[in-house]
């Protein structure tokens, strides 16, 4: 894998008809991109349902580590704080917005969010 990975949940509409609903986490993960359109070119953005099993999050981590939105970093690069690794494929991986954020204006040093109090 060249670029990290970052799994991100299409718009849905539930059963009922209720919808369409979009996933606030990968919002916030999608406006990091409004302000590093740079860094957009630099990660493997894929698309993924709402539903589950999400069959590709599932192929890189495992059953266990399907939240979206969630940057699987490649082999060899350096752990963050804040990271984990499956237990199922030993991959390592960020599944909290904030984090993913503050990881990529930091590794292609772009922009970073504001530190919260």
């Amino acid at each position: 894998m060249a670029k990290p990975m970052l799994f991100m949940l299409t718009p849905w509409v539930e059963g009922n008809d209720q919808g369409p609903f979009y996933c606030p986490d990968c919002a916030l993960v999608e406006g990091f991109f409004v302000y590093t359109p740079a860094v957009r070119d630099q990660v493997e953005i894929i698309s993924v349902d709402f539903q589950r099993p999400r069959k590709k999050v599932v192929e890189s981590l495992g059953m266990e580590n399907q939240s979206c939105p969630v940057l699987v970093l490649e082999d060899g690069a350096k752990r963050p704080e804040g990271a984990k690794k499956s237990i199922s494929t030993g991959r390592v991986f960020i599944d909290d917005p904030d984090l993913i954020c503050r990881y990529l204006g930091e590794r292609f040093k772009a922009i970073l969010p504001h530190p919260r109090s």
